[in-house]
């Protein structure tokens, strides 16, 4: 069995990758760390990068489409991981998971429509609404035991009157898994209430053992025909710059209504890369996948052994899936914008910032990336708490 190589460090500097090669523009400094943009400082699978380099060989990069190889890997790794056992025409690829729930916002609802979601969450669940001229409705997260939880009174008051509910599941910034009851009473609530559910579910291979994922199309028949689900290969085998998603609609009415706009716009079509790393990661990736989410769930413990020993006061919500944990500083009592400050000017290290995941609600709050080797884990944490412990 070949074993894959987490800890070496990987200059991504001058790739033109976001996460490194935007912080000089944006911060006027080329010292940073960063530690917030979700894709992970490790080499992308050997298997995937040799399919790519095979059909650069052929050297005409023409229009393409999807193969029956890559249909067929993608509908085994659903119906072996998740339970979903479907055809390609209940599937249809999307170019990112951002992408397709703009689409689906724009197809499925009209300006003035509310579209519900719960906060904290990835920045994009907040801005798609509002930036399409549909009105944002924000139910607030609980936290118990460490986790993130779904406060129901306020969900289904909430709920009333909305047209969608865009849910992260795992949920991001925390990597919280909704389980079966969760996704359940999620269910009873949006169905009773007519709402269709968009579940993105973009971390789901990154569940951490003993977690597991459920994808809420498969809580019931009724789940399944109200939802629409966005899966991808991307975060999991870090090829997020390849555009590479797919869409799964079991409902045919609901599958004709949304695929049908997205073929007539053809605003969904992909491209060479985006097939042949997809269809090489899901047909050869569960070696390389096992291997990297141990190497992750070491990381989770070493950021809890770390924050126990030098930031005890730190409330951490450590991720179930993906590579994101949730710290909340406030028990510091450093302003927000004064602690901001620090870790980007003192630490050199840059998060995300918590704010930006639902308001000033989330003042104190950073996300922090994990899916790096450990050295730069632990070196961007020292800094980090060196910040605290001066003061």
């Amino acid at each position: 069995m070949k074993q894959y190589d987490f800890d070496t460090p990987i200059d991504r500097h001058g790739t033109d990758c976001f996460k490194w090669d935007a912080m000089p523009a944006m911060y006027h400094r080329d010292d940073l760390t960063p530690m917030w943009v979700a894709d992970m400082d490790f080499r992308s699978p050997d298997f995937v990068m040799e399919a790519i380099r095979r059909r650069c060989d052929h050297e005409v990069l023409g229009y393409t489409m999807p193969s029956d190889g890559y249909w067929q890997a993608v509908t085994s790794w659903l119906a072996k991981h998740y339970d979903i056992h479907t055809t390609r025409e209940s599937l249809h690829f999307i170019p990112g998971i951002v992408a397709g729930i703009s689409y689906a916002l724009l197809c499925l609802t009209q300006p003035g429509d509310k579209v519900l979601v719960t906060t904290p969450v990835y920045p994009p669940f907040l801005n798609l609404p509002r930036e399409s001229g549909r009105e944002l409705v924000c139910c607030q997260l609980k936290i118990a035991d460490n986790r993130f939880v779904i406060d129901f009174d306020d969900f289904e008051r909430r709920a009333e009157g909305c047209k969608v509910f865009i849910m992260s599941n795992p949920h991001n910034p925390a990597g919280t898994v909704w389980g079966k009851e969760t996704l359940q009473r999620i269910a009873d609530i949006c169905i009773r209430k007519g709402i269709i559910v968009i579940s993105d579910e973009i971390h789901a291979d990154l569940t951490l053992p003993p977690h597991r994922h459920v994808s809420y199309s498969t809580v019931s028949e009724a789940a399944a025909r109200h939802s629409i689900t966005f899966m991808a290969p991307s975060k999991t085998f870090n090829i997020a710059g390849l555009g590479s998603s797919v869409c799964y609609i079991s409902d045919e009415d609901l599958r004709r209504r949304f695929y049908g706009w997205l073929d007539a716009l053809g605003v969904a079509g992909g491209n060479i890369f985006a097939f042949t790393a997809a269809e090489a990661a899901f047909a050869h990736g569960e070696e390389w996948l096992q291997q990297m989410l141990a190497y992750l769930q070491a990381n989770v413990q070493t950021l809890d052994n770390f924050l126990k020993t030098r930031l005890p006061e730190v409330k951490a919500v450590l991720p179930e899936a993906s590579y994101l944990a949730w710290l909340d500083f406030s028990a510091y009592g450093i302003p927000h914008k004064k602690l901001a400050d620090r870790f980007i000017n003192e630490a050199n290290v840059v998060m995300n910032d918590g704010t930006t995941f639902g308001g000033k609600a989330y003042e104190g709050c950073f996300r922090l990336n994990l899916g790096c080797p450990r050295s730069q884990l632990l070196d961007a944490l020292d800094r980090i708490a060196h910040t605290i412990e001066t003061r």
